[in-house]
């Protein structure tokens, strides 16, 4: 599972699609309502929030959001229907590492999409996410 704590636009479609996915299997994990993945590192940030439902739909949302704009049709009806007012946080140097790692998959899997995002110079978080100062997350497993 990874859960993007970049903003969607830097994914290509298959990232975008998967994250999708596994957005909503988090979803379906902080409701109790699966087995596995109940201890993912990943969730972690959500865990932790005072809304996790609100947080994990928030995440959701943005997606959404962005396959939109791509002219896909994801089912929005998916999301639960919670609210969140505030952000989360995250490091700069979690942002930093993860874009490393979206370009390293960026570059085997769809080189057009490498191209256009190779040289970002500023790195955007996904709009759930206020970026703060510090290095990679505790929770993230180094790849």
């Amino acid at each position: 599972m990874r859960l993007w704590s970049l903003h969607p636009k830097y994914l290509d479609s298959k990232g975008l699609v998967a994250l999708w996915r596994e957005a909503l299997l988090a979803q379906k994990v902080l409701q109790g309502n699966t087995l596995g993945y109940v201890n993912h590192p990943q969730l972690t940030r959500f865990k932790e929030s005072r809304n996790p439902l609100g947080a994990v739909a928030a995440y959701l949302r943005q997606i959404a959001g962005e396959a939109e704009k791509r002219g896909y049709k994801f089912d929005k009806s998916k999301i639960l229907n919670k609210s969140m007012r505030t952000q989360l946080y995250v490091t700069e140097g979690q942002i930093n590492y993860e874009f490393r790692h979206l370009l390293k998959k960026l570059r085997e899997r769809d080189p057009i999409a490498y191209a256009a995002v190779r040289s970002t110079s500023s790195i955007k978080p996904h709009p759930l996410f206020k970026l703060r100062k510090g290095h990679i997350e505790e929770w993230e497993v180094m790849q």
